[in-house]
């Protein structure tokens, strides 16, 4: 049986006096990046061209979409790791504050933590307890550090190793401690589930939940919408650098009559149990400037004005979102 089964997981109600209340908002977000070719001739690359998202503390939102559709580089705009030849526009404030790159600075590794998907990720020199204990600000760290390997399935006899010994699950492991051991506010995972089989990805989202129930915020950058519906709250889809739709986990269900965007439902009738209906998984170069809908040439009800006229992404309530002429 699924670990997964053993826990009843339901979307966290949002009193209505919250809602403004983010600890993470994100509006209008963009990321080019200028590189010049050979020839000398300068070329724009527009990564993420028009980013929302809005997360509370205690809640898991899964951005979804395709491989290499600028999700990650979208984790580092947020921690003030993006390449030195890219630009940012649009509004991104933490806890009702702007996050600006001085701020950002102060804040990473520290309120805002980033689980990396690449798991080279730790000292290769140093014991991994040392590592995750570098993170923990209370007395009895040695004890505390125990508990905390316990908490992720981690024998204490762990604690002495270096990272070349464990397996990739262990080290996700590792990366799941550190984030507990810590006092993060928001913790970005990276594709988290890349590489694990059924019971390892199972083992890796409990420990996700886990920290959501310690009051953290999760957002969880993914191309796996199975296992992002396993452990959301809200699933924002991502398409060509832009948020297409935010939607409640709850609305992935029967046909997908409850999703409003034409992307979002053709992700969900791809999947096995939803008639596997095959969809073409390419999108727009991001060195195009695209004026109408960045879906609009893969739509089956794109019209004339869909590729002339940019959809705004309309506020259908707290938790809903969709851009989309038609939606």
């Amino acid at each position: 049986m699924s670990i997964l089964h053993e826990l009843t997981y339901t979307t966290n109600a949002v009193p209505e006096e919250r809602h403004a209340n983010y600890l993470l908002e994100v509006k209008n977000f963009s990321l080019t990046i200028e590189r010049v070719e050979k020839g000398y001739t300068p070329e724009r690359l527009y990564v993420i061209r028009d980013f929302h998202l809005k997360i509370h503390h205690g809640e898991i939102v899964a951005i979804v979409g395709a491989s290499g559709s600028g999700k990650s580089l979208l984790a580092d705009a947020i921690l003030g790791i993006h390449p030195k030849n890219s630009m940012i526009e649009g509004t991104v404030n933490f806890e009702k504050s702007p996050l600006t790159e001085k701020r950002k600075k102060q804040l990473r590794g520290k309120d805002i933590m980033l689980l990396p998907q690449m798991t080279n990720a730790l000292d290769p020199l140093m014991k991994v307890g040392k590592q995750v204990q570098t993170f923990i600000k209370q007395k009895n760290k040695q004890k505390v550090l125990k508990s905390i390997f316990q908490k992720v399935g981690l024998s204490p006899t762990i604690i002495k190793e270096i990272p070349s010994t464990l397996s990739g699950g262990m080290i996700r492991r590792i990366f799941i401690a550190m984030a507990l051991a810590s006092e993060a506010k928001l913790i970005i995972a990276d594709e988290p589930t890349n590489g694990l089989d059924l019971e390892a990805l199972d083992e890796l989202l409990l420990q996700l939940k886990i920290l959501a129930n310690d009051h953290r915020a999760i957002v969880m950058i993914t191309h796996d919408i199975e296992a992002a519906l396993k452990i959301a709250d809200k699933i924002a889809v991502f398409y060509a650098g832009e948020t297409v739709e935010i939607v409640p986990r709850k609305n992935f269900t029967k046909k997908g009559e409850k999703l409003r965007h034409p992307y979002t439902k053709a992700l969900w009738n791809a999947l096995p149990q939803n008639g596997f209906v095959p969809m073409d998984s390419s999108q727009p170069s991001p060195s195009i400037v695209i004026k109408g809908c960045v879906f609009s040439d893969q739509c089956p009800k794109a019209t004339k004005i869909c590729r002339i006229k940019k959809p705004k992404l309309q506020e259908i309530s707290d938790n809903e979102m969709v851009r989309c002429l038609y939606a």
